[in-house]
């Protein structure tokens, strides 16, 4: 998965930034409006992480030009407001624009992560905290995976690979795409990542796990 925060505060920054990439997860950081604006116009992100109080650009502001915006790709993508303000006229404004969940500064890392993990699960259209195909188990919430009952332990970028495939069974990504769950700004990509990734997966928890489609990319089937 990849997040793009926008927080300008330095020290929440980094430590929301080491938590999110603790899990496994692509981070891009922009510290004002006018930066996530253009992140979201520029990038694929599969959640924004939102601070109301930006500079140069509000929260609020670059909240509901994402949600107008027909022509981009982010448009529908799950807003989580984190905001120091704990007004409810505050929380129905951040709502009302579109967010898709809201939690209120100083939070804890415990809930912030739940509430990203949840936030993804119904993007996906699943309620249930556990992933299967065969006798494959996956729960994302404690990167738990399991091979017939035996614990099977991933690395960071094989889970990162291996998530968002078998969250949907039967929906193809790219390697771009896969690319851009495994990969923040700052990280070098070099050229057959993905393949290699797969490649531990596969011989982790079987080769039928994830099938090449020609010329498409990657899937797990239903």
């Amino acid at each position: 998965m990849r997040i793009l925060l926008a927080e300008d505060d330095a020290m929440i920054g980094e430590v929301v930034l080491d938590a999110l990439r603790a899990e496994g997860w692509a981070v891009d950081w922009v510290k004002d409006g006018a930066m996530a604006a253009t992140a979201l116009a520029t990038g694929a992100y599969d959640l924004l992480l939102l601070d109301l109080g930006l500079p140069r650009q509000d929260g609020l502001t670059v909240l509901r030009a994402l949600r107008a915006d027909a022509g981009n790709a982010n448009r529908r993508v799950p807003v989580l407001v984190a905001t120091a303000r704990d007004a409810v006229a505050e929380r129905v404004a951040g709502l009302d624009a579109g967010a898709d969940d809201y939690i209120v500064k100083p939070y804890d890392l415990d809930e912030l992560l739940a509430r990203v993990r949840a936030l993804r699960r119904r993007a996906d259209g699943r309620a249930e905290p556990e992933y299967a195909w065969g006798a494959v188990r996956v729960r994302p919430a404690t990167r738990e995976v399991t091979l017939a009952g035996r614990p099977v332990t991933l690395s960071a970028r094989e889970w990162a690979v291996l998530e968002p495939l078998i969250a949907r069974p039967g929906r193809v990504l790219s390697r771009q795409q896969l690319e851009e769950k495994l990969y923040s700004w700052r990280d070098d990509v070099s050229s057959n990542a993905v393949e290699v990734y797969i490649h531990g997966v596969r011989r982790k928890l079987g080769a039928g796990l994830i099938e090449n489609q020609r010329g498409l990319g990657y899937r797990v089937p239903k």
